[in-house]
């Protein structure tokens, strides 16, 4: 056994915790259908938004933490209920007035408003494969379409009809009187419009396979359960898939707890054994507000990946899965900065420290090196007082700082040098708020000027420095501002450090002072202080 698959049957880390439950439960035994199954669902009732993604990508770390406590082969499959009824045409896509005739319809029969697939089911089931594939994820994707058309599905549908009672008992006992009056489990697709029906019905055989209703207009129909003539509720669809494909492990958002019981009790009737879960706290937007598919609030996939890397957002996916999360612009530096700080801490730690790495559930072990010698929060503080267009202008600065770094060499520097350009014209430069120093701040200001222009004068560590320091660095830098800022009589270095952030970057909070002169430049501080003092800082 390798040292970290040993440090891996202890580790708290929670891909380990619940991948632990799945081991225990085939007692480290191959199942009889010869792997071990991870299933994520996805209604594509409107375009994939990041919550969809996290359910892919959490799944896929305990998918990673199962194969590195056994050799037990694994499958994931992404489950998409794209025969579900389009109940409401979203906010967020083309010409959505065309889209009302269609209300009711599967989403698979609903026309594309983007115009380039079949359907607008298809269309977001390719986005979603899209950004799956972005991120590389090893999955495999099935359309409940298919699946309840060709057949796959016929064994469990036909086995619902036989214990219909049984499934509507369980139904019943969840639902307001009002609604028990009309519910049924089973959901018919109208053979003349297409529409997915909310009927009760008249009558179920399940001998026959077959269900009897009386459609909108009072006409009575009569279908076989199997062919895509029907779907399933989504309640008792979730349990019924779990029994159909012999899922071993879902997780889903808080907003299912309460209907585990109902899953589980749904694909016991039904022949199946109920699978492990992992229940997640939701994600909201800016607001605090759940975010939704159909209102297209919070960040998207596309959104977060203009701004930085795909492996930011595994690791801000991966953080405190049971806390509610906000998905909003200022989360992203965060999230990269902490991302590389965990890259960088990796290759020394023990192999328990690597179990409870994010970086190691985010790359399956295969951890690569960071190349930030510049963290993203600095790069973005750079852009704002070089006034830079691109990262070109980013580069003169990193390889006076940094001279072994280069594009080629440091390519997630590189990218990230483009993000930070993006980032800070798109959010940061709108909210830039330059205030004038009082008459106190202006003295701390000036003398912090006068000592860094010595410094820039003759390259040398200030004589009250030599003792500790033999050559200039950062520590110097941050020992110089620090000092200036107590013999100017600030109690508080914060308070400080704020004045600084607010006259000369147009902020309230920003870099660690001696990182930032580091990289920008001694003469390049002075003379932007100079500026501050001025009043030139717009």
């Amino acid at each position: 056994m390798s040292r970290l698959r040993d440090a891996a049957q202890s580790s708290k880390a929670w891909p380990f915790e619940e991948a632990r439950k799945l081991v225990a439960r085939y007692k480290g035994k191959v199942p009889e259908k010869g792997y071990v199954l991870f299933e994520t669902g996805y209604g594509p009732s409107g375009l994939p938004h990041i919550g969809t993604f996290g359910e892919v990508a959490r799944t896929t770390m305990i998918r990673r933490a199962f194969e590195e406590l056994c050799d037990i082969p694994t499958r994931l499959i992404c489950f998409s209920d794209d025969v579900d009824g389009m109940r409401k045409v979203p906010d967020n896509v083309p010409d959505p007035v065309a889209l009302r005739e269609h209300l009711q319809k599967p989403l698979t029969s609903v026309p594309d408003p983007f115009g380039k697939y079949e359907s607008f089911g298809h269309h977001n089931n390719a986005m979603l494969r899209r950004f799956l594939d972005t991120f590389g994820f090893q999955y495999e994707f099935i359309s409940a379409t298919e699946f309840y058309k060709s057949g796959q599905f016929d064994e469990i549908l036909l086995r619902a009809a036989e214990r219909y009672d049984a499934l509507m008992k369980v139904m019943l006992a969840s639902l307001r009187e009002e609604r028990q009056q009309t519910y049924s489990i089973f959901l018919p697709i109208h053979p003349e419009t297409g529409r997915v029906l909310y009927v009760p019905m008249k009558h179920v055989d399940g001998e026959k396979g077959e269900i009897t209703f009386d459609d909108e207009d009072g006409r009575e129909w009569t279908l076989p359960v199997t062919g895509g003539n029907v779907k399933l509720q989504w309640k008792p669809d979730f349990g019924a898939r779990w029994a159909a494909l012999d899922v071993d492990f879902e997780m889903y958002g808080k907003d299912h707890s309460t209907n585990t019981p109902i899953y589980d009790r749904i694909c016991e009737i039904l022949g199946g054994k109920k699978p492990e879960h992992f229940v997640y706290e939701l994600f909201l937007d800016e607001n605090g507000e759940k975010i939704s598919k159909s209102k297209g609030n919070g960040l998207t996939i596309d959104e977060w990946l203009t701004y930085a890397s795909t492996e930011s957002l595994s690791y801000y996916m991966y953080l405190k899965p049971k806390t509610a999360k906000r998905l909003s612009w200022d989360v992203i530096p965060k999230a990269v900065d902490e991302y590389h700080q965990q890259l960088r801490a990796y290759p020394d730690q023990t192999p328990e420290q690597q179990a409870a790495n994010p970086v190691w559930h985010i790359h399956g072990g295969d951890v690569p090196a960071s190349g930030m010698v510049v963290s993203f929060s600095l790069l973005l503080n750079l852009v704002s007082v070089a006034r830079a267009d691109d990262k070109a202008t980013l580069w003169g600065f990193i390889r006076a700082y940094a001279p072994e770094a280069a594009p080629e060499t440091h390519p997630d520097l590189d990218q990230a040098a483009g993000f930070a350009v993006r980032y800070f014209k798109d959010f940061v430069a709108p909210n830039l708020s330059y205030r004038a120093p009082s008459e106190a701040e202006r003295a701390a200001l000036e003398d912090l000027a006068a000592k860094l222009r010595g410094i820039a004068a003759d390259g040398q560590v200030p004589a009250e420095y030599a003792a500790e320091f033999s050559a200039l660095s950062e520590e110097v830098f941050m020992s110089v501002v620090r000092d200036t800022g107590k013999a100017h009589g600030f109690s508080s270095l914060r308070d400080w450090f704020k004045v600084l952030y607010e006259v000369l970057l147009g902020a309230e909070q920003g870099p660690r002072w001696g990182s930032f002169i580091a990289l920008y430049g001694v003469a390049e501080t002075v003379a932007l202080i100079e500026k501050g003092l001025a009043g030139e800082l717009r």
